[in-house]
């Protein structure tokens, strides 16, 4: 009996969807996994359950693994990555070339990918995404970031200038004026730097894990980024061929996000005010200049004749320093880096964080707002002196 092409066309379409079985089950699972994320994220009390409860436990307990090996598993993992998905396109072509069922191939392989980079994406947004829908930095310190005068921003853009201009002085230096600590050692003394910050925001206190000095730096500064932080396995990852007088407050930065600080501009906050509490003259010195360049970049547009006043004052250290910084990145001016900026800046607006890599410019109402609260309570133990004394 000779079956009619309607026939056939059923006992194609089942053959089709009895190869793509799992595939679609994986996708299903994907799409359910996205759709709960997207559910927990709009209740804060059921976001911060979760990474108390289940994301920062595991990333500690892959911290503590990771951190058994010296080389970055990040960089290992990504590589492992790339080299499967081209295996898989590879092995497509070659059977559909060779295949009968050349449509189930394609479409198998098709879907099969479209499950595994939809659950990879959704393994990011539980372990790292819920991170910007939980408590933040602003909420747990009390910091309240407040409109900025011109005023204030001046005075602190003064304060970070003369910290700066200190802790210059007080690090190594090449025979052209410009940073030169030794890199194996800022990495070293990494551990220690969180304990005086700690001291003042208890919640900041995690177990220590070294950073990673990344093979592919030389890729990450012409994509313009100095660091990243891998939720999966819980490291972070430095470009370390970047300007060594911000290596410091980076690696700062980057330990700020295994913390839990997702938003930019608190982690570069975070970072700043470690530095400057570590007892470390290499981190103070590249936590006040990260500073100095935030609150300088920010002056600069709303009063540059006070960014030029203070700007001469900065001693020839950290002017050779902002320079070298500079030149290096002009050199990586190139159109990777600017679709990098685009699709960073399209990755932060995903999870609502609409100033995209403007955000990274925020922390200046955090330095700002710290260096109000610290006058006030100096300005307090004055007035408590002076009442003592009468």
């Amino acid at each position: 009996m000779q079956q009619t092409p309607s026939g056939n066309r059923k006992d194609r379409l089942l053959e089709l969807l009895g190869g793509l079985k799992g595939h679609l089950l994986s996708l299903m699972i994907g799409v359910v996994l996205y759709l709960g994320y997207l559910l927990i994220r709009g209740s804060r009390p059921f976001t911060n359950m979760i990474l108390y409860n289940i994301t920062t436990p595991y990333k500690r307990m892959m911290g503590a693994l990771c951190d058994l090996v010296p080389f970055s598993v990040m960089e290992v993992a990504v590589l492992l990555t790339l080299l499967i998905i081209v295996a898989v396109i590879i092995s497509c072509i070659i059977r559909t070339i060779r295949g009968k069922n050349r449509l189930l191939v394609i479409i198998r392989t098709i879907v099969g990918l479209a499950a595994a980079a939809l659950l990879i994406w959704d393994g990011y947004c539980w372990l790292w995404g819920l991170n910007y829908y939980g408590d933040s930095f602003s909420d747990k310190s009390g910091l309240e970031q407040l409109p900025v005068s011109s005023e204030t921003l001046y005075q602190t853009t003064v304060y970070y200038a003369d910290l700066a201009n200190t802790y210059a002085n007080l690090v190594s230096r090449d025979e052209n004026g410009v940073f030169n600590e030794d890199l194996d050692s800022i990495f070293a003394q990494s551990d220690t730097i969180y304990a005086g910050i700690v001291r003042e925001y208890p919640f900041l206190d995690a177990p220590a894990r070294t950073p990673k000095r990344m093979a592919a730096s030389e890729l990450m500064s012409r994509i313009n980024f100095t660091g990243v932080y891998f939720p999966f396995t819980s490291e972070t990852n430095l470009n370390d061929q970047a300007p060594s007088m911000l290596i410091p407050s980076t690696i700062a930065h980057e330990l700020a996000h295994q913390r839990g600080i997702a938003p930019e501009q608190e982690a570069n906050f975070v970072a700043v005010r470690a530095c400057l509490t570590s007892g470390n003259d290499v981190y103070a010195y590249s936590g006040a200049l990260l500073a100095y360049i935030y609150l300088g970049n920010a002056l600069y547009e709303t009063a540059p004749d006070g960014w030029k006043e203070i700007y001469s004052t900065l001693s020839e250290e950290v002017r050779a320093d902002l320079a070298a910084n500079n030149l290096y990145w002009d050199d990586y001016q190139t159109k990777e880096a600017k679709t990098a900026e685009s699709v960073y800046s399209a990755f932060l607006s995903s999870y609502d964080q609409d100033l995209g890599m403007k955000s990274y410019g925020a922390c200046v109402d955090l330095l700002v707002a710290d260096y109000v609260e610290q006058a006030q309570a100096e300005r307090a133990d004055y007035l408590n002196k002076v009442d003592g004394v009468s």
